[in-house]
């Protein structure tokens, strides 16, 4: 599986944590930027690219986006076809595991001014660990996204 990383200035440094840990796990990882840090870049380029990676290969690419919320960047993220892009800033880790069993989330938004780098490596870890349930209900609505 290949792991793509996307950030602005405000999740920078979280993405390269957890790039770092990626790379000591042995996870095949695609950097789509920032690969520095500038207060005055703009989200919406660095998170096109890594969503146009998953939009063409969905079943075999992940991507991990970081912002301030990771609200704007889940928004971009969506507008690709067959990604479907989830939020997290903390909270129960409940949500990850939804957003993979019922909706196979492909894309996990990271709200880096909300989160230490443990609690994202833990929310990370159990998004990728958890498998799409595959019931039929959550198929078929998927089936229904895709088709809008």
């Amino acid at each position: 599986m290949k792991i793509v990383l996307a950030a602005d200035h405000a999740g920078f440094n979280l993405k390269e944590k957890i790039k770092d840990y990626f790379k000591k796990k042995k996870f095949e990882v695609i950097d789509c930027g920032a690969f520095s840090y500038n207060k005055t870049d703009d989200y919406p380029l660095f998170i096109k690219r890594a969503a146009q990676i998953v939009s063409q290969d969905p079943f075999k690419t992940k991507a991990i986006i970081f912002g301030k919320s990771g609200q704007g960047e889940a928004i971009v993220a969506n507008r690709f076809r067959r990604v479907r892009a989830v939020v997290y800033y903390g909270g129960p880790l409940k949500i990850i595991k939804l957003s993979r069993e019922h909706n196979d989330s492909n894309v996990l938004s990271l709200g880096a001014g909300f989160l230490n780098f443990e609690e994202a490596k833990r929310a990370v870890k159990l998004w990728l660990a958890t498998p799409f349930s595959k019931e039929e209900r959550h198929q078929r609505r998927i089936k229904q996204i895709d088709d809008l």
